[in-house]
């Protein structure tokens, strides 16, 4: 895959302006799971836009201030490891941005409603020549994600994968997916 220059969305407030071009996509009033949501900007906008936000990280005191937001229930969480526990839930769009641990992908996948949309971004190889993160473990490698939605089924709506000069010089790709809406077999159209 040929490395592409990743355009640039300027953040609203914080927010990544990746997932504010995309939050529009998610159904109005839905439920949404922010994974990794460090001080919570994006569960917040996301709450702020009428979103039932679920905002999980495993900092505590980030949580804090987070949990009086109308919205949003928190959850402390090491989602390296602790048990998954959204085997049994669906949502209707999952947000991460900044993290990646590679055995949750499939969960991820799993833990979208039919019709459910997908956001993510985060740092890709080439991007410990601007700074941290700069270990693989923590770095995609060109087109995973792309690659990732496919094998679990998702269509994509838009993908980047390159350098962007914001928020800073950094090298990224970006995500957005929808995992398809079911076919109702009684009157042979997508629901």
């Amino acid at each position: 895959m040929a490395l592409t220059h990743v355009g640039t969305h300027p953040p609203v407030s914080g927010v990544s302006g990746w997932v504010a071009r995309w939050a529009g996509s998610i159904v109005p009033g839905g439920t949404v799971l922010d994974l990794a949501c460090g001080s919570g900007r994006h569960a917040r906008r996301l709450a702020a836009l009428g979103y039932r936000v679920e905002a999980v990280d495993v900092d505590a005191s980030c949580l804090t201030a987070l949990a009086r937001t109308p919205g949003i229930l928190t959850r402390c969480l090491d989602l390296e490891g602790e048990a998954w526990p959204y085997q049994d839930v669906l949502f209707d769009a999952i947000v991460v941005t900044n993290y990646l641990h590679r055995p949750l992908l499939p969960k991820i996948a799993a833990a979208l409603a039919p019709g459910a949309v997908l956001i993510y971004e985060t740092f890709r190889t080439g991007n410990e020549s601007y700074g941290k993160p700069s270990s693989p473990a923590f770095l995609l490698h060109p087109g995973e994600l792309l690659a990732f939605a496919h094998q679990a089924g998702l269509l994509v709506t838009a993908f980047e994968d390159g350098f962007s000069a914001n928020p800073k010089p950094s090298m990224l790709q970006r995500l957005c997916a929808v995992k398809p809406p079911l076919l109702s077999p009684e009157r042979g159209r997508l629901e």
